[in-house]
């Protein structure tokens, strides 16, 4: 190879990276003018019994318990906790049925036969919606996977108040077990996090809204408006499908950290963690195909890349292939890997890093990012035809 030719490279390969790098650095200054992270608080006499709490179930007998714990932990501004199971066979009912032995608030009900054009879960979600109390002004969406802290639903109703926020959903705290998980989700994590706004900036358009059903907050008038969730029934990324849809309707969308107020267990394993939430990272559901594959052009450019990358001018630059050309990609390159690893430091709290056997390797997980962003543009190009132990095999390509 010449200096000639591996100057051109380097110049082509700058045209294709420097302008994904200008959107990325823009977000990256919001990061300071961000919303501080909710804090749990006391409930006040004005929440009382405002809010109801859904949880879909289907077959969560082995993480249920701590979410079934973290609800009854909750004051007296829910008014109802409504878990709705999908005919599980594990046990999941059972527990259920235990936790509502201990605390009257919490009610068991079975969802409806799945119709052919819905998914899962935000099918549970709006039959918790249609069952639940007219008189709560609030419904709040949790995954059975979350570990709800006490003063998690009165701090979210004390922001949603003084902020007049129509719809909130929050950023948890992760915890991780294996050694493959500690690399490769924060990796994933990070994909996220390249393509939107931090958690807390105010979104540049209902586009670029970006929401975690995991806990998701919604004023309960704009749900009887929008026919509970049935704008997002066959989405596979229900949430950001329906907080975009609601900001576009000009309600007030927040996606705020709440790292203080919620912990969440997701997967159990590296392979577990690939599969199940590399399957809707794509978020292709809520996005039009040009914004898709211009958040995967950054990806690749910003994220994918820049490690690899700075091997290959690296070694080319020792190699003695010194040209203007190769040194600026060179620094391009080394920023990129600099700036992604700094970013784990802005990210660390968001990890349960308590349990010290495994979590070091959080400090690696920028190796995982070219398996990261593969992940993201094989879920880019396929439908999902199982989710949560359901299968959609005549699920619609648009859904």
């Amino acid at each position: 190879m010449t200096s000639t030719f591996l100057s051109a490279i380097a110049l082509l390969s700058l045209l294709f990276t420097l302008p994904p790098c200008f959107i990325f650095f823009s977000r990256l200054l919001k990061g300071p003018q961000r919303q501080a992270p909710i804090s749990p608080q006391r409930a006040t006499l004005d929440q009382l019994g405002t809010t109801s709490i859904i949880v879909p179930t289907l077959n969560e007998a082995d993480r249920i318990q701590p979410c079934l714990d973290g609800l009854k932990r909750q004051s007296y501004e829910v008014r109802e906790m409504l878990i709705v199971d999908s005919q599980s066979q594990d046990g999941t009912r059972e527990m259920v049925q235990q936790a509502q032995s201990q605390d009257p608030r919490i009610r068991l009900i079975t969802d409806d036969p799945l119709p052919s054009d819905w998914v899962g879960r935000p099918w549970a979600l709006h039959n918790g919606f249609l069952a639940s109390s007219p008189k709560s002004d609030w419904i709040l969406g949790l995954d059975a996977d979350t570990q709800p802290q006490p003063g998690l639903v009165a701090g979210l109703l004390r922001v949603a108040n003084q902020e007049d926020y129509d719809l909130i959903s929050l950023s948890p705290q992760f915890l991780l077990a294996y050694p493959g998980e500690w690399l490769l989700q924060p990796a994933l994590l990070m994909t996220l996090l390249y393509r939107f706004d931090p958690s807390g900036a105010t979104p540049s358009s209902p586009e670029r809204v970006m929401a975690n059903g995991q806990c998701f907050l919604c004023r309960r008038g704009i749900l009887e408006d929008i026919e509970g969730y049935s704008v997002a029934k066959g989405s596979f990324c229900d949430d950001v499908t329906l907080a975009r849809y609601i900001a576009q309707q000009g309600y007030k969308v927040g996606f705020l950290d709440g790292k203080r107020v919620l912990k969440v267990r997701m997967y159990e394993g590296a392979k577990e963690t690939w599969q199940e939430w590399g399957r809707s990272l794509d978020l292709k559901d809520a996005s039009a195909p040009g914004q898709l594959w211009g958040d995967l052009w950054l990806l690749l450019t910003v994220q994918g890349l820049p490690l690899l990358l700075t091997v290959f001018w690296g070694s080319l630059w020792l190699l003695g292939y010194q040209t203007l050309p190769v040194l600026i990609a060179l620094g391009v390159n080394g920023l990129l890997v600099g700036i992604r690893w700094s970013l784990l430091l802005a990210i660390a709290p968001s990890y349960d890093r308590n349990t010290p056997q495994f979590s070091p390797l959080f400090w690696l997980s920028p190796l995982a990012d070219p398996l990261a962003v593969l992940r993201i543009f094989l879920s880019a190009w396929q439908t999902p035809k199982q989710w949560r132990g359901r299968v959609y095999s005549n699920f619609n390509e648009t859904g």
